[in-house]
């Protein structure tokens, strides 16, 4: 079992950056398909970025140009950049290792870590 600790989030005013964390305990990390997705208050649990092992990346439309997934595989940790940050991106921020079916789909995630809030003010 993979074992996923985000950290990172905090209270941040509209237009400002915060950047996300999530170091993992696999140690074949290189080799797995990891995502951020999030979840809004009352909302089901949405897709944000993912990275491809193969150094693909992909994003929501809602945060492409704005959020900036990368990895470090030497320290095993994946991040999330989020730059010019709105009030509609209050949530909880989750990383995930991908397993298949759609990649912007949250049913094809496992290893959920326990989240961490970004709210962002107005």
């Amino acid at each position: 079992q993979v074992r996923m600790v985000e950290s990172g989030g905090g209270l941040v005013q509209a237009g400002g950056s915060l950047r996300l964390s999530c170091p993992a305990s696999e140690r074949t990390f290189s080799s797995l398909d990891m995502g951020w997705l999030r979840q809004a208050p009352g909302k089901e649990r949405a897709f944000v970025a993912t990275s491809w092992s193969s150094g693909r990346t992909y994003y929501a439309d809602s945060v492409k140009g704005r959020f900036t997934i990368s990895r470090d595989n030497a320290k095993k940790t994946l991040y999330l950049q989020m730059d010019s940050l709105i009030p509609e991106d209050t949530a909880v921020y989750y990383c995930a290792v991908y397993f298949s079916g759609y990649y912007y789909a949250s049913g094809g995630y496992r290893y959920w870590g326990q989240g961490t809030q970004v709210t962002v003010s107005s």
